[in-house]
């Protein structure tokens, strides 16, 4: 196939969808939350009251920066690929390259949890064979993976349908256990013995998880007619979550009997041994509900897997249009205008995890998500200084109220609560983020020199170094990155050395995956950090003398906007 056959297959070939606020809503919804399942987790981790606390919490100081965050750069640049799109074009190719890997590999990761945890739900009502688990698995992609090669709009259809279900059903368990309260939902507040911080450190990770997902919908923007309806559905589906997570978690620890917050478990209910939200209804409508609570969990979990398969599958082929993947990804099927061997790799990809550990590919999951967290309202304030407010609101785009102080609360508390997370989960959650974005740049080296990146289309405008094959400038991008990662490293040994040590007087037993190696590992992390931060210093220097970045301050406003707002498709974010 040829360059130009190629490009025309691109993103230039997708099919627009004439999708409705309430299908963004919807889409969204399920991105982000299909329903409260896994809240159970943080609740003997972290206790009742903290969980209470970080469940009303978070959607302010976590979920509705981002969601702006995502609204207003989906809102002056609602492009397929969402955060690559945005992020390459405030830092350029290597650093949008990050974003989009990070992303897309997250999703990739993980949406073999959602098939293993259908199966494993099954498995509660009929005895199922290790051949007839495989066999739901396989179903189960299969069915998924035709809807979404059918188009976007049936995605959002299936997502509406299942959506709606699992609402009723947690409003069910939030009416039933507040009309039932008797006992304090907040006592205790933490488990006993527990610090502050050992509070937060049981469930933040958690939290972050349940409340993160939003920036997804933006990378399917290239298919919505009027991506304006973006912003509006963020704006919806953002409060919508947070109340599928705290009415029914409060009901649910009102109602349930005193101390029984240490038995909570993601199989609540569906078993005599544990609690979760079924157990709510089963205590007080029988027992024939923890069998419909039941179905109601395996909705949800394939209401994720419909919407994860749809989002996670536009990332390498966004990718792969900029010439930064494999080419054949960047395939769209001429009937239906999807990228369909995006659809299908995902697909391939998730029936081969679905057999993996449920805690290892979340804990994956939340690294990569936790580094888009930070580089995205990084964006976001570039992307200010390149468009500025006034112009966007010539157009009628969505814009963060606030000024410039807003912009440092949106920003800002995604940025620290990231950091903290990464902290926090100590030395093994460090070390596996470090390595996990680590792939990043090696990817991008390796994909740029195979494949030319954005110069093989555009050479005058994203032009290369002859000498390193890498685009102008990414000597010191590298160099960036290496001093980052190492600061990271340094400085978060000093933390963790007390956390866990002098503090937490952690043993073996407490640590995931490390036991007794942490002090040895501590060391390797100081001293790695502290190459990496030399290392990135003198690539940086080095590269400013002899790979400069390409100057973009006089960049074009109008072809920028219009690059990926046409008249056609473009109506103002205050349109009804």
């Amino acid at each position: 196939m040829s360059q130009n056959q190629t490009q025309t297959q691109g993103v230039a070939a997708l099919k627009k969808h004439d999708i409705k606020v309430s299908g963004i809503v919807f889409m969204l919804y399920c991105l982000v939350a299909a329903g409260a399942f896994g809240i159970e987790e943080m609740i003997p981790e972290a206790g009742p009251g903290m969980t209470l606390v970080l469940l009303i919490l978070f959607p302010i100081i976590w979920a509705y920066p981002i969601s702006n965050l995502v609204a207003e750069c989906g809102s002056v640049l609602p492009s397929e690929g969402g955060v690559y799109v945005w992020v390459k074009e405030a830092f350029g190719e290597f650093w949008g390259f990050q974003a989009g890997w990070w992303g897309t590999v997250s999703t990739y990761i993980t949406n073999g949890v959602y098939v293993a945890l259908v199966a494993g739900y099954v498995s509660q009502m009929i005895p199922m064979s290790t051949v007839a688990s495989h066999a739901l698995k396989i179903g189960m992609i299969l069915i998924f993976t035709i809807i979404n090669l059918m188009g976007l709009k049936e995605v959002g259809k299936v997502s509406t349908i299942l959506s709606i279900l699992i609402v009723l059903a947690f409003a069910l368990v939030a009416i039933v256990g507040l009309l039932n309260w008797n006992t304090n939902p907040m006592d205790p507040f933490m488990p006993e013995d527990y610090s502050l911080i050992d509070g937060v450190g049981g469930g933040i990770c958690i939290c972050v998880w349940m409340y993160c997902g939003y920036e997804c919908i933006s990378n399917m923007a290239g298919e919505v007619k009027n991506p304006q309806v973006i912003p509006k559905g963020l704006m919806i589906a953002m409060p919508l979550v947070a109340l599928t997570y705290v009415l029914p978690t409060l009901g649910g620890l009102a109602s349930l009997p005193e101390g029984s917050w240490e038995n909570w478990a993601t199989d609540g209910g569906f078993t005599g041994e544990t609690m979760g939200y079924a157990t709510v209804l089963t205590a007080n409508l029988g027992t024939a509900w923890g069998y419909i609570f039941l179905i109601i969990a395996i909705v949800s979990q394939c209401a994720i897997f419909n919407t994860y398969l749809a989002s996670g599958s536009r990332g390498f082929f966004v990718l792969a249009d900029d010439n930064l993947c494999p080419q054949f990804l960047v395939k769209v099927s001429t009937k239906r205008g999807v990228p369909y061997v995006g659809i299908l790799s995902l697909a391939v990809v998730t029936l081969i995890l679905a057999q993996s550990d449920f805690t290892t590919l979340v804990s994956m999951e939340v690294v990569f998500m936790l580094a888009l967290y930070i580089i995205l309202p990084l964006a976001v304030i570039k992307l200010r200084k390149k468009l500025p407010i006034e112009e966007r609101k010539k157009r009628g785009l969505f814009v963060m109220p606030g000024g410039n102080i807003g912009l440092i609360f949106y920003a800002g508390f995604p940025i620290v609560i990231a950091i903290i997370a990464l902290l926090i989960n100590g030395t093994d959650y460090l070390v596996m983020g470090l390595i996990a974005t680590a792939t990043g740049p090696v990817a991008y080296v390796i994909f740029k020199k195979l494949y030319g990146g954005l110069s093989k289309n555009d050479p005058n405008r994203y032009p290369c170094n002859p000498k390193t094959k890498l685009a102008a400038g990414d000597t010191v991008r590298i160099g960036v990155y290496l001093i980052l990662a190492g600061a990271m490293a340094f400085l978060g040994q000093f933390w963790l050395k007390w956390y866990e040590i002098d503090y937490g007087e952690w043993g073996p037993d407490d640590y995931d995956m490390m036991g007794d190696m942490i002090p040895q590992v501590l060391q390797i992390l100081k001293w790695a950090g502290l190459a990496a931060i030399i290392i990135g210093i003198i690539a940086a220097i080095v590269g400013n003398k002899k790979d400069k970045p390409v100057p973009d301050d006089n960049v074009d406003i109008d072809e920028l906007m219009n690059k990926y707002l046409n008249e056609e498709k473009h109506e103002s974010f205050f349109d009804d």
